[in-house]
């Protein structure tokens, strides 16, 4: 796992990066097609709007557009006959009437444009409300120029006594990716998704890395929780064969109390696991009574009294609580005072002082349990829950135990719908605070 992981990574994200460089290259791609479609759209149908509006002003008049040309009156006297232009014929609002028919499509809907139709002097015939303002802005329109010409072939020296339509695009590029915008979302959302399934593939590859190595530990604290147990049963058993013990009552019952002792050591371990595999399928189920936290309280730190006069330690109790009546598992529970207490122990300093106090407020009953051991960083603080998780404790040996305990407490709390918080400092110790819901005393 340590050789293969970082190769999976490299390759995960080198598969991410050509991914992607080509959403990146085929996006260029489709921009340069879709300019490509707008323009021959344009061009084309610019012409047939061209086309159009040459055949309806000059398609009755014999005469060249623009080209004035004599006649005689009845007293002939010379008149000069200037042609109808597109200009007199059409409005604004009709010609752009046409201009839209011909390049609105449900693919450019939104498509904005302003034009101008220019005559041979050149002098201005028509143009929009826009169109000055556009025409300034040379950076980012697009300006095209078609020529309003009859079916027949003009040449391009002719091609200058015509008209001109010029049809400016505002915002060309932006228009151009406007057009885009589902593709663009579509693609983003797909790529979203790649590099969301990547990060959940490579987290649970860490976490998978992470359990392996936390089963592991468990496994050597477990072989060595077993293994000091049963060397010691050995030995006794071994000892009961030689003739002096058997022919010394005390020393016969002073090894059989050890291996006792062992033996209900050992069932302690096998209840601990058998708790955790209950936690696991969610069958913690509780017998829930009332009980006055107080008295709870007393007789679990009771129990470590002889631990803590063995090493100097000292216990300072502040039950404030005015209600201290909540419903609660009683075994569980206090299961779970007895952890807590017990790790302020094992992950103490030299001179033990642990500070218990209550609390309560209208609805709550608060448990402060506050220690001034080794203190845990803040990474522990984050993971102390997690099973099978056990602080690195530097050069302190004398901690045992499978990584179950702190696991075991949340769940329990969980259980009874309470809190519980953690606050740390290395090197001074830690707090932990629960939270339980009050039983009403009325």
């Amino acid at each position: 796992m340590k050789r293969t992981f970082p190769i999976i990574i490299l390759l995960i994200s080198l598969s991410l990066l050509g991914l992607l460089l080509l959403q990146a290259s085929w996006l260029n791609n489709l921009i340069e097609v879709r300019e490509g479609q707008l323009n021959n759209r344009l061009s084309s149908n610019g012409l047939k709007v061209a086309a159009d509006l040459y055949k309806t002003v000059y398609s009755g008049q014999i005469i060249h557009p623009k080209k004035r040309m004599g006649e005689f009156n009845a007293d002939f006297h010379l008149h000069i006959i200037k042609p109808l232009t597109i200009g007199e014929k059409f409005s604004v609002d009709e010609v752009s009437a046409k201009l839209r028919k011909e390049f609105l499509t449900d693919e450019w809907r939104d498509l904005k444009f302003e034009f101008a139709i220019y005559s041979s002097v050149p002098e201005i015939e028509m143009l929009t409300n826009g169109y000055d303002k556009v025409s300034l802005d040379t950076a980012n329109n697009k300006q095209f120029i078609i020529p309003i010409l009859p079916d027949e072939a003009v040449t391009l020296d002719d091609q200058a006594s015509y008209e001109q339509l010029i049809v400016l695009i505002p915002n060309y590029k932006q228009q151009v990716w406007a057009s885009l915008q589902w593709v663009i979302v579509g693609a983003g959302i797909f790529m979203m998704v790649i590099i969301a399934a990547f990060y959940v593939t490579v987290r649970s590859l860490l976490n998978q890395k992470k359990l392996s190595e936390i089963k592991s530990d468990f496994i050597n604290n477990m072989t060595h929780e077993f293994k000091t147990p049963l060397a010691t049963i050995s030995l006794a058993v071994d000892a009961l064969k030689n003739e002096k013990v058997l022919a010394s009552p005390e020393k016969r019952e002073y090894f059989r109390g050890i291996i006792k002792e062992e033996n209900v050591r050992m069932n302690k371990h096998v209840e601990t696991i058998l708790q955790a595999a209950l936690m696991d399928r969610q069958e913690l189920k509780l017998n829930r009574t009332n009980v006055h936290l107080h008295e709870m309280l007393g007789q679990v730190l009771e129990n470590f009294q002889l631990q803590l006069q063995n090493t100097n330690g000292k216990v300072q109790m502040l039950f404030n609580a005015k209600n201290d009546l909540i419903s609660v598992d009683e075994v569980h529970f206090t299961n779970l005072l007895s952890n807590l207490i017990d790790n302020a122990i094992k992950y103490s300093n030299e001179e033990i002082l642990i500070k218990v106090s209550t609390h309560s407020t209208s609805k709550l009953l608060v448990i402060r349990i506050e220690d001034n051991g080794i203190g845990m960083s803040k990474e522990t603080v984050k993971r102390i829950f997690e099973k099978f998780y056990r602080a690195h404790t530097g050069n302190l040996h004398n901690v045992k135990g499978f990584g179950l305990g702190m696991s075991y407490v949340k769940t329990v709390i969980d259980a009874h719908k309470g809190k519980i918080r953690v606050e740390s400092i290395l090197g001074k110790g830690s707090i932990f605070t629960i939270e339980m819901p009050l039983l009403s005393l009325a």
